[in-house]
Parts: C-alpha cells; structure tokens; sequence
C-alpha cells in the first residue's frame, strides 16, 4: 500500500526532474486533437529524434482531418517515407475519414471508442485522453514502465502492465495529468540512460530488431519504388530492388492485402483511399 507521503514524495521527485531537463517537443506546445493524434502514431515504435522532423512536416501537408481524408495515399506515403511501419500512415489516413464522416470532424473524447479506430490500442487511445484531453486515465507506455520498475519493483524480473497499472493510478496527478505524463517520460528516458534500461525487467520488454537487412526494410523498398514508378510492372521491380524474388513477391502479395495498391495487368496503382 502506497501512504500518501510516499505517493507525494515520488511525484515531487518526477515533477523536480522535469522542471528541470524537461523535453521541449512540438505536439507538447498544443492540444490539438488532430496533432496529437498525429504525434502518437509516428510515436507507435518510432524513435523521438526521428519523430520530430516528420511531424512537422505531416502537419503542414495536411494540417487537419479533413484534408488528410481528401489526400491521395501516394501524397500520405511520401511524406511518411522515412518513418517505416506504413501501416500506420494507411490506419492515420483511414481514422481521418472516419473523424470527418462519422464524427462531424471532431476527434472523440471517449477511451472506448478511440479503441474502435484503425491503428489505436489502449496506449495509444489513453495517450490521446491525456495529452489531447487531460483526462485522469492509466497510461503505460515504454518510458512509464520504465519509472515504475525503477522505483517500485527493483527486484524483480518479468515485471507485467498488471502489476505497473495499479500504482500508475494511485500516484496519478489527477489536477494536470498531461504535464504528469509528460513529467513521467522524461524522467523514464533519463532512467533509461542511467540505469541500463530498467524496462528489460518488464515481462513486455521485446528488443528492437535491426532494421538493415529485415523484412521492415525490404517493405519500405518496394513502396519507395511503387510511389515513384507507379506504372512499373513486377519483374522491372524485382530486377531494381535486387533482392531475392521469391520474398519480394510475398511482400507484395501481403502489401496488396493490407490495401497499399490495386494490381492493372502487370502494373501497381496505389490506392486513392
């Protein structure tokens, strides 16, 4: 049982962190819903520093729902380029569409039906109420579990969200819990950098694959290739890549079925929507 003296001793600790090397990050400067939205998925799995840039460069291209439902996906594509998971980009643009026909352009407040959108899982959905809505919810991401292990489990091993969630709620800042999330993860990267990762402990903890070589990379090559030839025909693409024809035409194949393109003939024509 957390006492209220170690609850406040814990938030003053997080809170004199941050106060003092807080991140300066651009979608903390807004509560714009649809920015926020767009600062979570680049989020999902992606490196801050690689963030930045195509963030700002996403929200001047297509600064608002509606225009990211109108936009081509090739157009979406290209400024994602980069960024690697395309999914996401194809699940943004999906949950732009639905913002703008479902729900009148107005990004839904609600935990559940966040869940409901392409692309958003409980973290994501929670970011969302908290730094879009400031709402008191129990949001657990990387750098969150890290401060939890930290402090609360240090000798432990396959520590679970389960365990973590509990305590993120009791100690949660209910008056302000954006700047209390935002306060969290800087303090979590910092651990992370002092203490060699304290997350490794978490039962969820899954280390980052090599991206050169893998089957990420290869996915990100075709679609380059398709958005910049896109009346290409299969061989002239698997003769440009020169990779292994037999696993770029799986990709292609699975590409198709996630709802990058539409095959002509022999030709890829990526889809509009």
């Amino acid at each position: 049982m957390l006492t209220p003296e170690r609850i406040l001793t814990f938030q003053e600790r997080v809170y004199h962190y941050y106060n003092e090397h807080g991140r300066t990050l651009p979608w903390r400067k807004t509560t714009n819903p649809y920015h926020i939205l767009v600062s979570e998925v680049m989020l999902q799995q992606t490196q801050v520093e690689r963030v930045v840039e195509k963030y700002e460069q996403f929200i001047r291209k297509f600064p608002d729902f509606a225009l990211l439902a109108e936009a081509p996906l090739h157009q979406v594509l290209e400024v994602w380029r980069g960024l690697g998971y395309n999914r996401r980009a194809v699940a943004l643009k999906k949950i732009a569409q639905i913002v703008t026909d479902t729900f009148d352009g107005t990004m839904p407040a609600d935990w559940k039906t966040l869940m409901t959108l392409p692309g958003i899982g409980r973290a994501t959905a929670a970011a969302i109420c908290a730094f879009a809505f400031n709402k008191p919810v129990v949001f657990i991401e990387t750098n969150v579990r890290t401060v939890f292990i930290h402090v609360f489990f240090q000798d432990m091993v396959d520590v679970k969200d389960s365990d973590i969630s509990p305590l993120v709620e009791e100690t949660l800042d209910r008056s302000n819990p954006r700047e209390w999330y935002y306060a969290l993860m800087d303090y979590g990267v910092m651990l992370k950098k002092s203490y060699k990762n304290p997350s490794r402990k978490s039962a969820h903890h899954k280390k980052q694959t090599l991206f050169e070589g893998s089957n990420r990379q290869l996915r990100g090559e075709i679609l380059k290739m398709l958005i910049e030839n896109p009346t290409i025909s299969e061989s002239d693409l698997v003769i440009k890549l020169n990779r292994d024809p037999q696993n770029v035409r799986k990709n292609l194949v699975q590409l198709e079925k996630e709802g990058f393109f539409k095959r002509r003939g022999n030709k890829f024509i990526i889809n509009s929507v």
